[in-house]
C-alpha cells in the first residue's frame, strides 16, 4: 500500500487465505442450497396443482361419460329389445307357436324364477341396467322356449321312425359326416364360454334335425302312379320258369315310358344296367338306405343328382329279365332287401303326423 510517498507490506498467511477461502465457499453452498430448495418446493407445488387440475379434470369427464353412457344404456336396451321381439316373431311365423307349457318327463330347464330374482336385483344396484336384465331374461326364455320344441319334434319324429321298423339312434349316428372349415366358436359371454342353456338348446336343434332328416329320407312316395301292384315283396312262382323263387321287391305296372319316380329325397348312386334288372337306377338317402329302379326303358337322372321325393328319375320299361313294362322296386337296408309295402303305406301318414 502507497501511502504519503511511502510504501508498506501486507502479508496474508497462507492458512488465513484458506479460512477465508473455506468461509466464502460455505457461504456460496448455503446460498445454492437454499435458491435450490426454493425451487423445488415451486416446481413441487405446481406439479401438485397440475396434478390436481388433471384429476379434476377427469373427473368431470368420467362424471360426463357415465352420463352419457347411461342415456345410451336406454338406447341400446331399447333397440336390443326390439331386436328380441323381431327374432321371436320371424321363428314363430316360420316354425309356429313355441311351447310355454310344461309336461311329464321333459327335461328342459326353466329359468323364469331366476331370471326375474335377477332382474330384480339388478334393477335396485344398477337402476340404469334394467331394461338389459329384462332382455336377458326374455333370451333365456326363449331359449328355453325352442329348446322345448325341438325335443318334443325329435319324439315325435323318433316315435314315426319305430313304427316304420327302424331305429332312430342309428340314424343319428349315420347322420355324422366328414366336415370341417375354419373354427368359429359361439360364446355369449366375453370370457368366451357358452350358456348351458343355449348348449342344450344346440343339441336338441340338432337331434331334431337328424330324426327328421332321416324321416325324410325312407321312402313315402309311390314310385309309380298305377291302379295295383302285381307282384308282392316274398316267395312268388318265377314268371319263366314257374318254380319257387324270392321277389325282394314290388312290381308296378303301368304303360311303357311311363313316369317314375324318386321314393324319398337322396343322391343317385348308379345310373346303368344290372344283370336280371335291365336299365336301373339306385339312390341312396343315407343311414344304410337305397331303392332301387329296375326294368327302366329311360334315364332322367345321372349319378350324384340330388333329387327330392316325387322327382322323375326314369321312364318305365321292360328291360332285362322282364315279361312286360312294369316297374321292380326295392328298398334296401346296408344292401339287405326288405319289404317296401309298410314304408309307402305308412311313411305319409306319419309325415302328416309330425307336421
Amino acid at each position: 500500500m502507497r501511502s504519503q510517498g511511502q510504501v508498506r507490506f501486507i502479508r496474508i498467511s497462507s492458512r488465513l487465505q484458506i479460512a477465508a477461502t473455506s468461509v466464502v465457499a460455505a457461504l456460496l453452498v448455503a446460498w445454492l442450497g437454499t435458491m435450490g430448495t426454493i425451487a423445488v418446493t415451486r416446481l413441487s407445488a405446481s406439479s401438485e396443482y397440475a396434478a390436481l387440475l388433471h384429476r379434476e379434470a377427469a373427473v368431470t369427464s368420467a362424471e360426463s361419460r357415465v352420463e352419457a353412457y347411461r342415456d345410451n344404456i336406454d338406447n341400446t336396451a331399447a333397440d336390443l329389445a326390439r331386436r328380441q321381439h323381431f327374432i321371436e316373431q320371424m321363428v314363430e311365423a316360420h316354425i309356429g307357436d313355441l311351447p310355454d307349457d310344461k309336461q311329464a318327463g321333459e327335461t328342459v330347464s326353466d329359468s323364469a324364477g331366476e331370471a326375474a330374482e335377477t332382474v330384480k336385483k339388478v334393477s335396485a344396484v344398477v337402476p340404469e341396467a334394467r331394461g338389459l336384465a329384462r332382455i336377458e331374461a326374455e333370451q333365456l326364455a326363449f331359449a328355453e322356449r325352442l329348446t322345448r320344441y325341438a325335443d318334443r319334434r325329435a319324439a315325435a319324429a323318433s316315435a314315426a321312425i319305430r313304427r316304420l321298423g327302424l331305429n332312430p339312434n342309428a340314424m343319428i349316428a349315420g347322420s355324422s359326416r366328414a366336415e370341417g372349415g375354419p373354427l368359429m366358436i359361439l360364446a355369449t359371454s366375453a370370457d368366451g364360454t357358452l350358456d348351458p342353456r343355449f348348449q342344450r338348446m344346440g343339441a336338441s336343434l340338432a337331434r331334431m334335425g337328424a330324426l327328421e332328416n332321416g324321416l325324410a329320407s325312407i321312402p313315402q312316395v309311390s314310385p309309380a302312379h298305377v291302379a295295383y301292384v302285381s307282384s308282392s315283396y316274398g316267395f312268388r312262382a318265377d314268371p319263366f320258369t314257374g318254380g319257387a323263387a324270392f321277389h325282394a321287391g314290388l312290381d308296378f305296372p303301368g304303360p311303357l315310358g311311363s313316369p317314375i319316380y324318386a321314393a324319398a329325397k337322396g343322391m343317385v348312386s348308379f345310373v346303368g344296367q344290372r344283370q336280371g334288372y335291365g336299365n336301373c337306377i339306385e339312390i341312396s338317402h343315407g343311414n344304410g338306405l337305397m331303392t332301387r329302379y329296375a326294368h327302366l326303358s329311360g334315364f332322367r337322372s345321372y349319378v350324384g343328382k340330388e333329387v327330392g321325393a316325387g322327382t322323375v328319375i326314369g321312364a318305365m320299361g321292360s328291360t332285362g329279365r322282364s315279361t312286360g313294362p312294369h316297374l321292380h322296386f326295392e328298398v334296401r337296408i346296408y344292401d339287405r332287401p326288405v319289404n317296401p309295402r309298410p314304408f309307402l303305406e305308412a311313411a305319409r301318414n306319419v309325415q302328416q303326423e309330425i307336421r
